[in-house]
């Protein structure tokens, strides 16, 4: 087989989606930047303070999806809530919602696609976040938080800054990330031009196509060790999914890396005792696999 022309196949996939996910990246991580510095943790507390499960849920929950911080400080925060007293199912439903929701993973799976396909995500995800942390604050997990404290967290936010202060800081945190996340961008672009360039679409679609009943539950399963950040796993399942992977697996894999990737797993393990790390865990994957089955299900009506 003539090797030039799959390499040049990935080659043009590389450089085409290189620069699709930088453009929207530095734009979208703007738009961050302007989320966390008009909605500090302090804002989130007051909000939520005295609020029952219920409508708690429902408002951590929309808390998480506006302010995506990564697991580093969401877990402070998470921590921050629990301190203050906010009950803890309400806090799930932040800690739920905060990976799956955050305006970058919208983003991303609107350029992957579409706008339908993302709010269905988007409403799934939601409401996933709100009813599992509203049952796990019911089945009393709470017992199983260790007393523990968290050293480096976060600078509480100057809410009495101008706007142009906000601004310029929202474009030097854009600048900032987007310098620490460029090398993922660059690695899932290079990972999904091979797979572009040179995994034939049959052994994708027999391995991982809408046909094998297996494939959502072990996408959802695969997604936790292949996530490193939610820029690198989204131009890969661009590529499955076009090379003949079920939509339903792709969001299954999506799911399962962002709201359960190892860096946070590994936090949760310092703050969360076995048995709730583990029911963490079995809760995303949860809602990957009904996801997956969801979207499997809507493509073919």
């Amino acid at each position: 087989m003539d090797i030039l022309t799959p390499l040049a196949t990935a080659g043009q996939f590389f450089v085409t989606i290189a620069a699709e996910l930088v453009l929207l990246f530095v734009g979208i991580t703007f738009l961050v930047g302007l989320l966390q510095a008009y909605i500090p943790e302090e804002r989130i507390r007051g909000v939520l303070a005295g609020r029952r499960q219920g409508v708690g849920n429902v408002l951590s929950a929309i808390f998480g999806a506006l302010t995506p911080f990564c697991s580093c400080s969401t877990i402070p925060i998470l921590l921050g809530l629990l301190d203050v007293g906010i009950p803890f199912g309400v806090c799930m439903s932040f800690l739920l919602a905060s990976p799956l929701l955050n305006p970058v993973i919208l983003a991303l799976l609107v350029a992957l696609v579409g706008v339908v396909p993302t709010a269905i995500y988007a409403a799934f995800t939601f409401t996933a976040a709100v009813v599992l942390g509203w049952l796990l604050g019911r089945l009393g997990y709470e017992r199983y938080v260790k007393d523990v404290m968290v050293e480096g967290r976060p600078e509480p936010c100057d809410c009495n800054s101008s706007h142009g202060t906000r601004i310029r800081g929202a474009f030097s945190f854009a600048v900032r990330l987007f310098r620490q996340v460029f090398p993922y961008l660059i690695l899932g672009a290079g990972i999904g031009a091979f797979i572009y360039g040179f995994v034939p679409g049959d052994l994708i679609i027999a391995v991982a196509g809408p046909g094998n009943p297996l494939a959502i539950p072990l996408a959802a399963v695969i997604g936790i060790p292949m996530y490193i950040r939610a820029e690198t796993l989204i131009p890969i399942s661009a590529v499955l999914l076009e090379k003949g992977m079920g939509i339903g697996a792709v969001m299954a894999l999506i799911i399962g890396g962002a709201g359960a990737s190892i860096p946070e797993v590994t936090l949760l393990a310092a703050i969360f005792e076995r048995r709730l790390v583990a029911a963490f865990v079995a809760t995303i994957l949860t809602v990957a696999v009904l996801a997956g089955v969801l979207f499997q299900v809507l493509s073919v009506i």
